[in-house]
């Protein structure tokens, strides 16, 4: 069997400086084809998406996909809701987990695998002010050391 091959196309960074991110799950996501091709391209953002659960179903939010140049008439609008495609038991174990106090749902990168869209997305919890703080200043010190080990080892 081949090695299945990622290739990333788009990354919510502030989501890991946000959010205290508890699980990761793996979704599809249902697209037309002109989306793929203009994702083919890299032409996706997902810094101001985030998902829900209506119905049994995971729709992701304002993801915005650009139209795709070709596409004419074919092209669907760049912020509409998409369906994300898990099993019925991940949606349960999910929607079961948002409904406690504090828990929610953010997209965190959308990536080829194979030939297939995935989207990663990933339960979290909100960080107050202090914990983003406490997280820039780790940050700050590992560079520091890296900086000096650097400068050690020249």
């Amino acid at each position: 069997m081949a090695k299945e091959t990622k290739k990333l196309i788009a990354n919510n960074k502030k989501a890991f400086h946000d959010y205290f991110i508890e699980d990761k799950y793996e979704a599809g996501i249902s697209l037309a084809g002109t989306e793929v091709k203009s994702l083919r391209m890299g032409k996706c953002s997902i810094k101001e998406s985030f998902v829900s659960i209506d119905k049994g179903e995971v729709i992701i939010h304002n993801m915005h996909i650009s139209p795709y140049e070709k596409g004419n008439i074919f092209n669907k609008d760049p912020l509409r809701p998409r369906k994300l495609l898990l099993h019925k038991y991940e949606i349960n174990k999910i929607a079961g987990q948002i409904a406690q106090k504090g828990y929610t749902l953010v997209p965190l990168s959308v990536y080829f695998s194979g030939s297939l869209v995935k989207v990663e997305i990933g339960l979290a919890k909100g960080k107050k002010l202090y914990d983003k703080r406490q997280d820039i200043a780790k940050k700050d010190m590992r560079r520091e050391a890296e900086r000096k080990f650097k400068v050690q080892n020249l």
